[in-house]
């Protein structure tokens, strides 16, 4: 065969134009990412350029962010360009990123370039469900991000937009405005961004506030404060005059090592503040009695570490989601007061709430006197007909006086706890895990330890706590097959991570798997 060369008559193509300027925008649900960028668009077509937008929203508004992309530049010979419609990697001049872990995702997808990219982000943090849902510490690393931040943007600007924002009354969309035309990289004047806003109609005053705040400190950063937050530290008082609760300080203070002060009295304060006095003295009887038990184990040597451990975990346990603590935190005034000031409430706004509930029989059995619950426990035909009728969906807009008032007496309903069947059960279970915590002690002091950190598996309420009461009761038969092993502890640290880090189960089923094999070859060969 012959190759043949084939030409296709095709016009002159022209001289080269100039690159269009491109933006993107990462933010999540109900942060102003479709307002920022009509904002930016307009500003472009007022100097004469010609803009475009797309948008790919994510999943949900606390699921996932929405990428919004612009291309702008001005028209040449009267010709209007063809712009793309989608980032390209290594090709983007501008990202936005409304919260900090969301620039940390920009950087994955590609869109970050040491070459071309100024990046513009807040430095605070929305946590995604995702984080929220791990059963212990599931909230991403912001040191891992703000190292590759300045590996890989050319340019940054990063700052609390937010907080930003909050305090000059508007929302993170104005901050982050006023910080890309603080910026420089587009060739328009601070006052035709100032005129977007003005011609937006709705909060101008506050939002030109926020800008003007955000162009300043983009053009004179202030002095970085540490981006690590310092978790609250609650000090042992020396004394509060409070005659219901200083004995319990003063035992606690005579009866427990110092090593186990601090965490002892947060943890005291949180199972009277749970229930009530004399929940906190059983609270310290039970305290007191496992530092008996690493006493006499030799937990002098390592400065009483199973007491401080057992000191947090025992108050988380002591401290559940019930019915009636669930309805006592929803109605508390520093409840809203929180929210108020996490959303920023103005003087002349009007706030209103809504709680969703989803009740279940096992919640309401839960409030039941011991006796009546096991009763019906043990009819359940009577259990389904009954769940069928109060498992339904409901809305209640607890800024009306009866729902609220209904939450009130719900919440208030906790002298009555103590009698009840959930408390009955969590006491068990609790006892349970003590005594499996303290038989360990005496054989294997590590193994002891991370029998009581196995707690932080279970928390939350409802489906959240069923399914962490899974995990912990299947790690805790594991544990079972290797406490006479000289690497139990070990074994017991690598199951719990592996229940906390994987929400489908499949590596600590993985991990179950492999101690039940050595487990039986350990016996065959016995």
């Amino acid at each position: 065969m012959r190759d043949e060369t084939v030409k296709l008559a095709l016009p002159a193509a022209g001289a080269a134009t100039e690159r269009p300027i491109s933006i993107a925008i990462v933010a999540m649900g109900g942060q102003g990412g479709g307002v920022l960028t009509d904002w930016i668009v307009e500003l472009g077509e007022s100097q004469g350029w010609v803009a475009q937008s797309t948008s790919v929203p994510g999943v949900a508004q606390r699921t996932g962010a929405t990428i919004y992309y612009i291309e702008m530049m001005p028209p040449l010979a009267g010709r209007s360009p063809i712009l793309s419609l989608m980032p390209t990697p290594g090709d983007v001049d501008v990202v936005l990123a409304s919260e900090f872990v969301e620039a940390g995702r920009a950087i994955l997808r590609g869109i970050v370039t040491p070459e071309r990219t100024t990046l513009i982000a807040s430095s605070h943090r929305s946590f995604a469900v995702t984080e929220k849902m791990t059963p212990g510490n599931g909230i991403m690393d912001k040191a891992i991000v703000g190292e590759a931040i300045g590996v890989t943007a050319k340019h940054q600007y990063i700052f609390d937009m937010n907080a930003l924002a909050l305090r000059h009354g508007s929302v993170i969309s104005a901050a982050m405005f006023g910080a890309l035309a603080g910026s420089g990289v587009l060739p328009f004047p601070r006052e035709s961004y100032i005129e977007i806003i003005r011609g937006g109609g709705k909060g101008v005053e506050a939002s030109i506030r926020t800008f003007e705040a955000a162009f300043e400190e983009t053009q004179n950063p202030a002095t970085p404060d540490s981006d690590v937050e310092k978790p609250a530290i609650i000090r042992l008082p020396s004394g509060i005059g409070n005659r219901t609760i200083e004995p319990l300080i003063n035992r606690l203070r005579n009866e427990l090592p110092a090593a186990a002060h601090d965490i002892g009295y947060a943890g005291l304060a949180k199972v009277v503040d749970f229930q009530d006095v004399a929940y906190g003295a059983e609270y310290l009887d039970n305290l007191i009695r496992l530092y008996a038990e690493d006493r006499r184990d030799g937990g002098e040597a390592r400065n009483f570490l199973f007491t401080v451990t057992a000191a947090k975990y025992l108050a988380n346990a002591m401290a559940y989601d019930d019915v009636i603590r669930v309805a006592d935190l929803k109605t508390r005034s520093t409840r809203r007061a929180r929210i108020e000031k996490e959303m920023g409430l103005a003087q002349d706004q009007v706030l209103q709430t809504t709680e969703f509930m989803h009740p279940r029989m096992d919640e309401v059995m839960g409030v039941l006197p011991a006796g009546l619950a096991r009763w019906l426990e043990k009819r359940p035909g009577l259990v389904r007909w009954l769940d069928a009728r109060v498992n339904k969906g409901r809305r209640l807009r607890t800024y009306s006086l009866l729902p609220f008032l209904m939450l009130y007496a719900v919440g208030g309903l906790r002298g009555l706890r103590r009698r009840s069947y959930r408390h009955a059960v969590e006491v068990e279970h609790r006892d349970r895990w003590l005594a499996a915590a303290t038989g360990a002690l005496a054989k294997n002091y590590q193994l002891g330890v991370e029998i009581l950190q196995c707690r932080r598996l279970v928390k939350g309420y409802s489906d959240t706590h069923s399914r962490g009461l899974s995990k912990f009761d299947k790690v805790m038969a594991a544990i079972g097959l290797v406490e006479d092993r000289d690497d139990a502890a070990d074994w017991a640290r690598r199951l719990r991570e592996a229940a906390i880090k994987d929400a489908p189960g499949k590596d600590l089923e993985g991990a179950i798997e492999t101690i039940k094999s050595f487990a039986s070859e350990g016996a065959s060969v016995r």
